[in-house]
């Protein structure tokens, strides 16, 4: 049985990680049933195991929390949904990398309830959509922006942290990082790309497709 948690106001991040870190303590005892936390987060900017500090812009801009997830420099704030998975591989198998696949297949089918075709690009974290309509890049390519970020942490081979999708968040924000250490794509959200999409429609999106992806 997974719970789903919702929290309305924005959750300081400290307090956040501590709620996970005993969360998950207690889902590897079997104190605790798996759980999804909904969220948001203020303003903040989040530093995984692999953030390099030229990958901080802007310092002063907005708090850094250092954080034992993977990947690099994350932003988290107003508008954007933050989802805090907290399932035990022990019983959904102890294999990583397939548990990240599962997460970004989930955040893919999320967005297609929005007509919005997401994609995992090799070398970079995330979820994707391309943009046509913007100038290709120098080399030709064509141009793509993060609309999803995924880090993850285990404890006893519990997962937690987990995905944040951008609804509505002030894009400007990004510019004090190199989200996920990744430079010369940028960032969008499903407000940005013309959808008038909320919170709460993104919530039904993720419950509605979690037990395909999740089940068994």
């Amino acid at each position: 049985m997974v719970e789903w948690i919702t929290s309305d106001a924005p959750v300081p991040y400290a307090y956040a990680v501590e709620q996970m870190e005993t969360r998950a303590s207690a889902i590897a005892s079997g104190d605790a049933d798996e759980a999804v936390w909904l969220l948001e987060h203020p303003a903040l900017y989040t530093a995984g195991t692999s953030a390099k500090p030229a990958d901080l812009k802007d310092p002063d801009r907005f708090p850094v929390h250092q954080t034992r997830r993977g990947g690099q420099y994350t932003y988290h704030g107003p508008g954007q949904r933050v989802a805090y998975v907290m399932l035990d591989l022990n019983t959904r198998g102890r294999d990583v990398r397939a548990y990240v696949q599962k997460l970004e297949t989930w955040v893919i089918a999320t967005l297609d309830e929005f007509n919005v075709k997401g994609q995992i690009r090799d070398g970079r974290i995330g979820v994707w959509v391309t943009r046509p309509e913007k100038a290709p890049l120098p080399d030709g390519s064509p141009r793509e922006d993060k609309i999803a970020a995924i880090g993850v942490r285990l404890r006893k081979w519990v997962a937690f942290h987990g995905v944040s999708i951008n609804v509505e968040p002030d894009l400007s924000h990004f510019d004090g990082i190199v989200p996920c250490g990744i430079e010369g794509h940028g960032v969008t959200s499903l407000v940005d790309l013309g959808l008038p999409v909320t919170l709460a429609d993104v919530d039904v999106a993720l419950k509605r497709r979690f037990d395909g992806v999740f089940a068994g």
